[in-house]
């Protein structure tokens, strides 16, 4: 017997802390887009970088709810501890929302170092009975930086039990060949996915924004979204990977 074959999309967006290319910061204009542009139709898994204050204590700048109601998303981070304070929305400026159709088991942060502050989410979670693990990052500018967040991820990633797994964010790696922090050196797991350039939005050069996934996930299509709104909206272009899981067989 053969299961159907798990199909899964991801959305990623740096949202710029809701500063527009005009300057303006506009929460309500960036959760517009959010929803209108960035989830029709609505994927199963949204991230979103850059979307709480970057100062301490890191408030949240988007209406959530709204959010939630008009995608049929859910944010991870209903519980406490799985924010960076009582005032945020998310840790360290990123957000994982999910969809009706996974069960969420786990959420933990992980510090990332650096001298601006950092930090991934990893959630355990399953999605149509079949598990699955979600890190959503912000990585460093600066290349060391980004070697020691990686490192730091996959050290945590390596102590936990195995499931296939989606790295996903603003990995601000714009090297092609995909450079030493993405690499299973320094990872320790075998992340791969396809590159398409999505900073900056006017006219993207650079694949800072990545989905990247472990065996047996692979990634079947990866777009990056492009509207007048979302080019007025922030200085990335959002990203959309259509994943799939292989069929079981017994």
């Amino acid at each position: 017997m053969t299961d159907p074959e798990t199909r899964f999309t991801c959305a990623s967006w740096n949202i710029h802390r809701a500063r527009g290319n005009d300057g303006v910061v506009d929460p309500g204009r960036t959760a517009d887009v959010v929803v209108g542009d960035v989830c029709a139709p609505p994927p199963d898994a949204l991230l979103l970088q850059e979307a709480d204050e970057e100062a301490p204590p890191h408030r949240g700048l988007l209406d959530l709810d709204r959010i939630e109601r008009d995608t049929g998303l859910r944010s991870v981070h209903a519980a406490p501890e799985t924010r960076w304070s009582v005032e945020s929305h998310g840790f360290l400026g990123t957000i994982v929302f999910l969809s009706a159709a996974s069960v969420v088991e786990r959420v933990l942060l992980v510090d990332l170092p650096g001298h601006c502050h950092r930090g991934a989410v990893v959630v355990d979670f399953t999605h149509r009975d079949k598990p699955l693990r979600l890190v959503g990052a912000h990585l460093a500018l600066a290349l060391p930086l980004r070697v020691a967040q990686t490192r730091t991820i996959g050290q945590h990633l390596a102590r936990r039990a195995a499931r296939p797994t989606i790295l996903c964010g603003d990995l601000n790696e714009w090297r092609p060949w995909g450079g030493p922090a993405l690499s299973r050196r320094v990872t320790i797991l075998p992340f791969a996915g396809p590159r398409r350039a999505s900073f900056p939005a006017r006219r993207p050069i650079l694949p800072l924004d990545r989905v990247l996934v472990t065996p047996p996930l692979s990634v079947k299509t990866l777009e990056v979204l492009d509207t007048p709104a979302i080019r007025a909206t922030s200085d990335h272009r959002p990203i959309r990977a259509d994943l799939t899981l292989p069929a079981a067989r017994s």
